[in-house]
């Protein structure tokens, strides 16, 4: 079951944290940004290949992440826009990390590491844009988002993380992570593209 399902659980968490970072005199939008700056301080330390320190820098900027929406909640100021700039940074972060990976000397297995980061951010782009273009097409329900899938971002930032952490015993842990990644993104975007298609094929069947 994937963590977005799970969210509700997280409510009164959230509730807190929010309470508690409403009190600093940042809006939810500036949070947002806020989260920017531990990330890009990350890609130094990759490139350094200080494994153990851009870790650290990339939970603080998904910690960040967390409380833009808690602060949003908290003081009423929920909005279309903030949702969207936090969507926009989500991917700007991900893709701060990908772009330190590349120039860390990670070893090759099978095929250079930079091709496993390519095929797991090629998988991370096509997992969003399966979800974008089917809201665009109308291939969902209700004009809900098409959701799902094996690995949804969280999932995704939690191994890679979790893939950072474990360079610092041995740079060939995060090449093994990267493959994970590589693979299951993708199934997850053929997953969403098999539900668009089993949605469309629905909507035919009732006309």
């Amino acid at each position: 079951m994937t963590l977005y399902r799970q969210r509700e659980k997280f409510n009164k968490l959230s509730i807190k944290i929010g309470v508690i970072c409403s009190k600093v005199p940042l809006s939810a939008n500036q949070w947002t940004l806020v989260s920017l700056i531990p990330a890009i301080i990350a890609v130094y330390f990759l490139v350094k290949e200080q494994f153990l320190a851009a870790a650290i820098l990339f939970f603080i900027s998904a910690a960040i992440d967390l409380v833009d929406g808690s602060v949003a909640r908290v003081t009423g100021t929920v909005s279309k826009f903030g949702a969207y700039l936090d969507t926009i940074v989500d991917r700007y972060v991900e893709g701060m990390i990908v772009f330190g990976l590349l120039f860390a000397s990670l070893p090759e297995f099978f095929i250079p590491a930079y091709a496993w980061i390519f095929l797991y951010f090629f998988g991370s782009l096509m997992t969003t844009y399966a979800k974008a273009s089917a809201k665009e097409k109308e291939l969902v329900i209700e004009g809900k988002e098409l959701k799902g899938g094996i690995l949804e971002r969280a999932e995704r930032l939690i191994i890679l993380f979790v893939g950072i952490l474990l360079a610092v015993i041995n740079p060939l842990y995060l090449v093994f992570v990267l493959i994970i990644l590589a693979v299951l993104s993708n199934i997850t975007a053929l997953q969403r593209i098999l539900l668009a298609k089993k949605f469309a094929d629905k909507s035919r069947e009732k006309h």
